[in-house]
């Protein structure tokens, strides 16, 4: 078990007074809570799809040492546990980004993909486009934790992910961003570690 400093065991206390995640299975409610906790944003109790079979499995995947790839540095940096793959900065990435006329975080999980292999977490916390690559890929995860944000194409992208049967986590609204998809893998690292 990880030590909790005092502030964040204050905000955990403050954020359970004001929204009920008592009754929510295990994995869930660490993933709805560290996601409230990280963004203090009390819409996400509601505004999370979360699947507690597919949080576990990507939980206990974590705990095995499954690689996780992030789409955006912000994403990676975050979670400062284990290492994560990110290749938005590659060079590789930018060429082929130009070459196939497609975003450099949907290039990064081209190129993730292509060597990670199956039972891998991906965390997608910025880009839609990197999420509807991931589903254009045929990619066997773990778990996908697709929260990208924005007006174009994050609702949809979020839509589609949770059409196609993948084990995932996302979100109805247009919110999401770095912080949450970082929260959401260290709750699952930090659940994992407890299991």
């Amino acid at each position: 078990m990880r030590d909790v400093h005092p502030i964040e065991a204050k905000s955990y206390e403050i954020l359970r007074s004001r929204v009920a995640t008592g009754h929510l299975p295990r994995y869930t409610r660490a993933v709805v809570e560290r996601v409230i906790h990280a963004t203090a944003d009390l819409e996400y109790c509601s505004d999370l799809v979360c699947d507690e079979e597919a949080l576990e499995r990507g939980a206990l995947a974590l705990a095995a040492g499954a690689p996780i790839i992030a789409d955006v540095r912000m994403v990676a940096v975050g979670i400062t546990t284990r290492e994560v793959i990110c290749k938005v900065d590659d060079s590789l990435t930018t060429r082929l980004a130009r070459t196939a006329g497609i975003t450099r975080s949907a290039a990064a999980v081209r190129l993730s993909a292509s060597e990670v292999g199956a039972g891998a977490v991906w965390a997608i916390g910025c880009a839609p486009t990197a999420l509807e690559e991931i589903l254009s890929r045929g990619v066997e995860p773990a778990l996908v934790i697709g929260l990208p944000v924005g007006f174009v194409g994050a609702v949809e992208a979020k839509e589609a992910l949770r059409a196609s049967g993948l084990p995932a986590l996302s979100n109805r609204s247009e919110k999401g961003g770095s912080a949450m998809a970082t929260a959401a893998v260290n709750a699952l690292l930090n659940a994992g570690e407890a299991a």
